[in-house]
């Protein structure tokens, strides 16, 4: 009896669309570290998406918050709040359907949101173009 493979979708096999798409697009242009979005449509969450992302220091981390903000401004789509931009430990920014988690390392460490949230599907994003993407 052959055996299924039971892995939840990578970033190759799945692609993430619309706004939530162009927030990701966002981070990675300001070199956000370990971008992950949290399916969370089937759990018993506030919100459809999690993206989760990390800067390198609080000025990266405020850098990466300003230009998804930017991004889905031309979008016309605004947070309808934004916490701890002033500390940059931990930006949250809530467009209703996602949420977006901006950390420095260690905060992003200590609260541990990926496991925390661990029955959700894990959508692991790369800065390298998916393999039907690349160039020819």
């Amino acid at each position: 009896m052959a055996k299924t493979d039971k892995r939840r979708p990578t970033h190759e096999q799945k692609r993430l669309t619309g706004d939530i798409a162009r927030a990701v697009q966002a981070a990675l242009d300001k070199k956000a570290n370990e971008v992950v979005v949290l399916d969370l449509r089937h759990t018993p969450a506030f919100t459809d998406f999690f993206l989760v992302c990390s800067g390198q220091n609080a000025r990266q981390v405020q850098a990466i918050a300003d230009s998804i903000e930017e991004s889905l401004r031309e979008a016309k789509i605004r947070p309808s709040h934004v916490e701890g931009y002033g500390r940059a430990e931990w930006i949250l920014m809530d467009f209703f359907s996602f949420i977006v988690h901006v950390f420095t390392p260690a905060t992003r460490a200590f609260y541990s949101l990926e496991r925390l949230w661990g029955d959700a599907e894990r959508i692991t994003v790369s800065s390298e173009p998916a393999a039907e993407d690349a160039p020819r």
